[in-house]
């Protein structure tokens, strides 16, 4: 039996033997995606400059003043989210970062789906945890995910700073006036979005480090 990728691979047909032909299109197909993801990267940037030059003073100001970062969101996102905490937590320069992604602990997130409700498993965290003047972190590719609207909701009721990241229309998220900043990624693919969120937070990390050294240095005069 063979399986079906026409889903992943619509130009590859069962009947293809010619594998030239296959390699010419594998190729063609990969530098469009790559283009793609190029020119979305470009046209975020252009469009959140000012936006994440904003997030960031806010961020570097919380930390300044002791605060901490929390991120968190659901399957492949939950993964961008521990990349994001990890790079201001355990950065290869620049100043470590008090962050944690509250998709890691396996153990807290099932209790929590498990004995309450899968949609309260990253409130509940902040409610343990989060204190005014810290900030949170939601990843989406969809923007309307409820658990992550609802620890955003929380994350507001307790003074944190909030900033979430979102695709296609920007969903609830964008929207949502519990959410201090939110950067949609314009593109209905989750490949293309969840790269260009990658590069969003890197510079939104690299934005806040650069006002925490300023901020350092106004702090020495």
């Amino acid at each position: 039996m063979t399986e079906n990728t026409d889903f992943l691979y619509p130009f590859i047909e069962a009947q293809e033997t010619d594998v030239d032909a296959l390699l010419v299109d594998l190729a063609a197909s990969a530098r469009s995606k790559a283009g793609e993801s190029a020119r979305l990267q470009q046209a975020s940037l252009e469009e959140w400059g000012a936006e994440i030059e904003a997030a960031g003073c806010a961020i570097a100001e919380r930390f300044a003043a002791a605060g901490r970062m929390y991120t968190f969101g659901n399957g492949g996102s939950s993964t961008d989210a521990e990349t994001l905490a990890s790079l201001f937590a355990r950065p290869s320069h620049g100043r470590p970062l008090p962050a944690r992604c509250l998709a890691a602990d396996q153990a807290v997130l099932t209790a929590l789906g498990n004995d309450i409700g899968f949609d309260v498993v990253f409130s509940r965290q902040l409610m343990a945890h989060a204190r005014p003047g810290d900030v949170a972190v939601a990843l989406s590719t969809s923007g309307s995910s409820e658990d992550l609207m609802t620890a955003l909701v929380e994350a507001r009721r307790r003074g944190l700073l909030t900033i979430g990241f979102s695709g296609h229309d920007g969903g609830r998220m964008a929207v949502a006036d519990e959410v201090d900043h939110c950067f949609t990624i314009r593109s209905p693919s989750i490949h293309r979005i969840q790269e260009s969120q990658a590069l969003v937070g890197y510079r939104l990390w690299a934005t806040a480090q650069h006002h925490l050294e300023t901020l350092g240095k106004e702090g020495v005069r």
